[in-house]
């Protein structure tokens, strides 16, 4: 005997990376039920384990299209096509899927803790003021006392590691990337400043580098031993100005000089 009625099951959580490359952890839940038995029996040996198993591969195939922000705001729209896919996959097996509805998306540490820290900064004044006391003015305070010692030295090199996040503010963490923008123009007027001195002042801007912070993140990362290398290589040479690895140079060219109404749209 067949049932025919609704049956909800479980999608087991997958492992999923996102489009813009971020690791999740996503589990679902899945309504159907048997409208065809004579299908459910003669079509497919065992329709709750098929079911069971599409359903999975789809979670992954759909979340892997779809970037984070979109996943987190936008549920709705991502049941809708979990659903039509897989009722459409399973409707030959007498399967008719009325709903799908993504559960919980299970966050890496490290990103959970950066998002709770920019979102905290948008609600309360004392957290930005936390982010910029830490990533500008410290740094800044710094600088300042250096570049009094090296201007008065006639020599010696000042440099800054900063962050490809201040070229251009994004949604995703545009108070982290205030402090860093901040900190690149106080960085070009000390350079300006001391360079008639005989000091270089150096900004370094590191795109993604195989530390700790970053393990969260599935992109391709730089080892930190080959950073320090090119980071001792551009004082060497005494540059104002260093993107590492060198492919964040044109990259972060290009996001600069996006047009304003197009990179609003953008979910970056």
């Amino acid at each position: 005997r067949v049932s025919m009625r609704i049956m909800a099951f479980d999608i087991p959580a997958q492992d999923v990376i996102t489009r813009d490359n971020v690791s999740v952890r996503v589990n679902a839940v899945l309504y159907m039920r048997v409208k065809d038995p004579q299908k459910a029996v003669i079509e497919i040996e065992d329709y709750l384990y098929a079911t069971s198993q599409l359903s999975q591969t789809t979670l992954r195939s759909v979340l892997g299209e779809v970037e984070l922000d979109e996943l987190l705001s936008d549920r709705e729209k991502i049941n809708a096509i979990l659903r039509r896919i897989i009722d459409e996959r399973t409707e030959p097996w007498g399967i008719e899927v009325s709903a799908v509805e993504v559960k919980d998306v299970d966050l890496p540490e490290n990103m959970k803790r950066a998002m709770a820290r920019q979102a905290e900064a948008e609600r309360d004044f004392a957290a930005a003021e936390a982010i910029l006391r830490t990533n500008l003015l410290s740094t800044i305070s710094l600088v300042g006392w250096l570049a009094d010692y090296f201007e008065a030295e006639h020599r010696g090199t000042i440099a800054v590691i900063s962050s490809v996040a201040g070229d251009r503010g994004r949604k995703s963490n545009y108070v982290y990337g205030a402090s860093k923008g901040g900190l690149n123009v106080f960085l070009d007027g000390v350079r300006n400043r001391v360079d008639r001195e005989g000091v270089t002042g150096l900004t370094i801007k590191p795109g993604p580098v195989d530390t700790p912070m970053t393990a969260h993140l599935n992109l391709k990362k730089t080892d930190v031993t080959k950073v320090a290398a090119t980071i001792v290589k551009a004082i060497d040479a005494k540059k104002d100005n260093l993107y590492v690895p060198g492919i964040f140079q044109p990259i972060m060219f290009i996001i600069r000089n996006i047009p304003d109404r197009i990179f609003k749209k953008l979910n970056l």
